[in-house]
């Protein structure tokens, strides 16, 4: 077999075998491919696009690339939740200690941040200790015991992932949905839960902009988990606008802290409950997303949501005394008020570029060596179809460094949209694919 026919059989538009997939990844991750030849294939894959069969396995290639946590220690069925990614994005630190609450092992691997897209451990290490560097076997016995447990990824799950990803970033062959989806579902089944549901975000602030596209992405993955045995949803949900109100590390953890106390924002407790709702059916505690939705809701007034994150925060070394008091969590030495400038209703508001001045401030990682200053962010006051009187506070700026503020608030004016009326109306969530 010879990479050079691989790439000419799918330039002219030819189906891949399983075989052909399974050689190229397997060599290119052992370094006997050159990028030259692999860069040609991921062309050709952008234009002439894979099949089910191909994209399947695409992502079985890469999970066998590497190790597979074998979670057949944990007992019961064993859930994850994942995200595309977005601005003020807190929907595992509410969502998965309230599935853990109702006696449903949540067995999750996050990242870190890069970009204007915050990272689930970052936001964890606002309190103090905790770590999410831990053994297999530690990691088993916190879900066995505590029912959660959040570990970093580690290099040698799907590797050849990691190669390709790095490769496609700089060649221009990100956006292709068999290479996004194979990419995100091959790193979901090698951390080996048995069912997995997805957050596909679309709008301004996602990487998918239009509904269209992030259902094909939705459909894709379902499609790859049917596959593999492995119950699989995807949510579609709005990122035209941040999700809740806070942007920023220890300031979503703030919020997410709130939600689970019942003082949170609705649509970030909606979002969570609608995710959460469909892991408690998958896990088959309910048989209806209705059911699971009220068994969620009844762990936030009962205090046990709450109760199983501290338990959660205290299991992996970090100080539970700040889930009881937030005003230990890294706080920002200047908070300045962002006066509207107009009158009217907010009628858009650029979550990307909110994001990205967020970043600006130390929230996010410009590139992977920044080092990202928990305290800072942005908390917004208003919200998309909310009136606003010229003078109101429209956002809060969290800032450590004085010579940021009057960049960061001119970033905030431009990036709301003021108009005298406010007609359209974004759903929360589109869709629903299982």
């Amino acid at each position: 077999m010879r990479m050079y026919d691989l790439i000419i059989k799918k330039r002219n538009g030819g189906e891949l075998t399983t075989e052909e997939i399974n050689y190229f990844v397997e060599n290119y991750t052992k370094g006997n491919i050159p990028d030259y030849q692999v860069s040609s294939l991921l062309m050709a894959i952008y234009f002439q696009k894979m099949n089910a069969r191909e994209t399947a396995d695409l992502t079985m290639a890469m999970v066998n690339s590497g190790d597979i946590l074998d979670l057949s220690k944990i007992k019961g069925i064993k859930v994850d939740k994942h995200s595309t990614g977005g601005v003020g994005d807190t929907t595992s630190l509410v969502l998965t200690p309230m599935v853990a609450a109702l006696g449903i092992p949540v067995a999750k691997m996050s990242g870190r941040g890069l970009g204007h897209t915050g990272g689930t451990i970052d936001k964890l290490e606002s309190f103090k200790g905790f770590s999410v560097e831990m053994t297999e076997d530690e990691f088993i016995n916190n879900v066995n015991t505590k029912k959660i447990a959040i570990m970093g990824q580690t290099a040698d799950l799907a590797p050849a992932d990691k190669k390709l990803y790095a490769l496609r970033d700089v060649t221009g062959t990100v956006d292709n949905i068999s290479l996004i989806s194979s990419s995100i579902m091959s790193k979901k089944i090698a951390a080996g839960a048995d069912c997995i549901v997805l957050d596909v975000k679309v709008g301004d602030g996602a990487f998918m902009k239009t509904f269209e596209d992030a259902k094909t992405l939705g459909t894709a993955m379902v499609n790859i988990g049917k596959s593999v045995n492995r119950n699989t949803v995807a949510v579609i949900s709005d990122m035209d606008q941040p999700l809740g109100f806070a942007v920023g590390n220890a300031l979503e953890v703030k919020e997410a802290m709130d939600t689970l106390t019942g003082k949170g924002p609705k649509d970030l407790l909606e979002l969570c409950l609608t995710l959460g709702s469909n892991m408690v059916v998958l896990a088959k505690k309910a048989k209806t997303v209705e059911e699971a939705k009220e068994m969620l809701l009844g762990t936030i007034k009962d205090g046990s949501a709450i109760k199983k994150f501290r338990e959660f925060v205290e299991a992996q070394g970090g100080d539970p005394t700040f889930v009881d008091d937030r005003e230990k969590l890294p706080k920002a030495k200047y908070v300045v008020p962002v006066k509207s400038d107009r009158s009217g209703y907010v009628s858009k508001i650029n979550a990307q570029n909110i994001g990205l001045v967020a970043m600006e401030l130390g929230a996010g990682r410009a590139t992977k060596e920044s080092i990202i200053d928990l305290a800072v962010g942005i908390v917004l006051n208003k919200k998309r179809g909310e009136k606003v009187e010229k003078g109101d506070v429209i956002a809060y700026i969290h800032a450590n460094d004085e010579s940021k503020v009057e960049k960061a608030s001119k970033g905030i004016l431009e990036n709301y949209e003021i108009k005298a009326e406010y007609k359209d109306e974004i759903p929360l969530i589109y869709d629903v694919v299982r």
